[in-house]
């Protein structure tokens, strides 16, 4: 053994170098392993979000929002600008740049930290050993007291619709491409359909989305979904649902598509193809057969309330275990493992990890859907309220959306708030922290919210539960 640990963590994503960083400044020896590699061809700490997830889309996403925005929004303020253009390789370049910055700072925070980085796969052995595979084929094998698995996940693959990076894409693809495709096809109607779908879209192309299932965005509560479905089709994107995608066939550079939906079999041709038909953990590679980690039937790892894999000394985190396939879950069970390790009081409640879409609107949510309260038979009352009636959303000419806030009809005590609008990615977080400390709807209703703010719409949601909102009526 070339060295001994007190934790190693496999894989450098959200989860994994979070829970490095915890558990290194809990005074822990701790080794980070992962095999990323960057478009220079070295290592790049920070996994799927920070290289070609959550970080590279919000930026292309802002990108194409300044575009849209001078092109479609500004003239409404007065502003025009003729024959605005956009550079593909500043667009893709700016996105790059960010990239580098954040994977970058990464590898700082871990000398700040005394982490030790290895490049390489890891894969767990028996007796928390880390055999660790470097892309030269070498190996070497270190050891710890403690081993936290954050392996991640990886985009699923359509027998029929496989990657090959050019004309059929994942969402890594969909992130350099270096021209604007006249016409884009979307299998997928989820976060990454949707946000990436609407980048290309307000660039110029065609966008069109193909959903299996016969509802939008069924996660979501559908009073919300039902407003950002109407508005993304305004915006241009053609969204079909129930269509069920069954061949694909790539010819001369275009992808020639049939789907099915009720009304019979569809032939549809695109220039390229986005297929983000969701994520499944990544394990492969990761487990000895003899470690005792065990899979559930979809593949992840299974783990107690305490992310404890039942095996000595092994844990496991983020996208590779259950519950929502989130950065920021994954690291929030990051701290928390690190914390049970050193001896301390660990806290991660999945009931309340906040969902956020960046589309225009941007979707946001916490808690229960009402739908499924009405299936569990949960009593609950709702209260909502228009972005069209809120100043500051009139005066940004981003009036569209709403809040919706459900309470429990005895209790009160907030049970899920579901948002659609403008800024929703951050004024989630208020409902948030309310249900965290098992707030009500009144408790909500009596906070002063600064005028004039985007954040009144919860305010008057709030006060709407108990039919009291003032600037409507109840």
């Amino acid at each position: 053994m070339s060295d001994k640990f007190d934790v190693i963590v496999i894989g450098a994503g959200p989860a994994g170098y979070v829970a490095a960083i915890r558990a290194a400044q809990l005074g822990l020896k701790t080794a980070c392993v992962d095999a990323f590699v960057g478009k220079d061809g070295k290592q790049a700490l920070g996994g799927t979000c920070l290289n070609v997830g959550c970080i590279p889309s919000k930026a292309l996403l802002d990108s194409s929002k300044q575009y849209f925005n001078l092109t479609h929004n500004l003239p409404a303020h007065g502003i025009s600008v003729e024959n605005a253009k956009v550079d593909m390789a500043t667009f893709i370049g700016r996105k790059d740049k960010i990239v580098k910055q954040f994977t970058g700072g990464i590898g700082q925070l871990f000398k700040a930290n005394k982490v030790t980085p290895f490049f390489g796969k890891g894969k767990l052995l028996k007796g928390n050993n880390v055999e660790i595979t470097g892309n030269d084929g070498s190996k070497q094998t270190i050891s710890a007291t403690n081993v936290i698995l954050a392996s991640g996940s990886v985009p699923i693959e359509l027998p029929f619709a496989k990657f090959d990076g050019k004309n059929i894409i994942d969402n890594a693809g969909a992130l350099d491409i270096n021209e604007v495709p006249k016409r884009l096809g979307v299998i997928g109607a989820g976060v990454i359909g949707l946000e990436l779908g609407s980048v290309w879209n307000r660039l110029g192309a065609q966008v069109t989305i193909l959903e299996a299932l016969p509802d939008f965005l069924a996660v979501a509560d559908q009073d919300v979904a039902k407003v950002a479905k109407k508005e993304f089709e305004k915006q241009g994107l053609t969204i079909k649902l129930g269509a069920k995608l069954t061949k694909a066939e790539v010819k001369k550079n275009e992808v020639a598509l049939t789907y099915e939906d009720k009304d019979g079999a569809h032939e549809l041709t695109v220039d390229k193809l986005l297929v983000a038909v969701g994520r499944r953990a990544y394990t492969e590679g990761l487990l000895a057969d003899d470690t005792g980690v065990k899979l559930d039937e979809r593949g992840r790892i299974v783990v107690d309330e305490h992310n404890h894999t039942g095996v000595d000394g092994v844990w496991a985190i983020g996208d590779a275990v259950r519950g929502p396939m989130l950065a920021h879950k994954g690291s929030e069970e990051g701290v928390a493992v690190a914390e049970w390790i050193a001896g301390k009081a660990g806290h991660i409640n999945l009931d309340t990890v906040p969902w956020v879409i960046y589309t225009e609107p941007e979707i946001a949510w916490a808690g229960k859907t009402e739908k499924e309260l009405k299936e569990a038979g949960v009593p609950y009352k709702i209260g909502t309220f228009p972005f069209a009636a809120i100043g500051r959303a009139v005066a940004m000419n981003e009036a569209i959306g709403q809040v919706k806030v459900i309470a429990h009809a005895e209790t009160d005590r907030l049970l899920g708030v579901h948002m659609v609008g403008p800024g929703v990615s951050e004024l989630i977080a208020e409902a948030v922290v309310a249900m965290e400390f098992k707030g009500s709807a009144e408790d909500l209703a009596r906070i002063v919210h600064a005028h004039p703010t985007l954040s009144e719409a919860v305010h008057e949601a709030a006060l709407s539960v108990d039919k009291r909102a003032i600037h409507k009526g109840n």
